[in-house]
């Protein structure tokens, strides 16, 4: 299992136009095969910054949400609206469990 941790501080102004086209890639990356779980919202103690946590099945998972047409697009926007460079970590995890369960 891939488990991606990704955090944009946005320009001020910008930030509305981060959240839509961050919306189009969670409405693409979350139906595709392999993808456990993707989630992008806003930073509570920062209203300018997203994070996304994403978890995929394997590695050509992450490959398959990566080629996205709106993850591409968002890139390329993300070079235009960004106030700091991205944080970015991937983890490969061997085993997980229902929490409390």
């Amino acid at each position: 299992m891939i488990v991606v941790r990704f955090k944009v501080r946005c320009q001020p102004e910008q930030a509305e136009h981060a959240m839509a086209a961050f919306r189009e890639v969670v409405a693409a990356s979350r139906p595709l095969p392999g993808v456990v779980s993707f989630d992008i919202g806003l930073d509570i103690a920062d209203p300018n910054s997203f994070i996304a946590t994403e978890v995929f099945a394997d590695r050509a998972a992450l490959e398959r949400q990566e080629a996205l047409p709106e993850v591409q697009r968002t890139i390329a926007l993300l070079e235009h609206v960004v106030a700091a460079a991205p944080e970015a970590t991937i983890f490969e995890v061997s085993s997980s469990a229902p929490w409390g369960g």
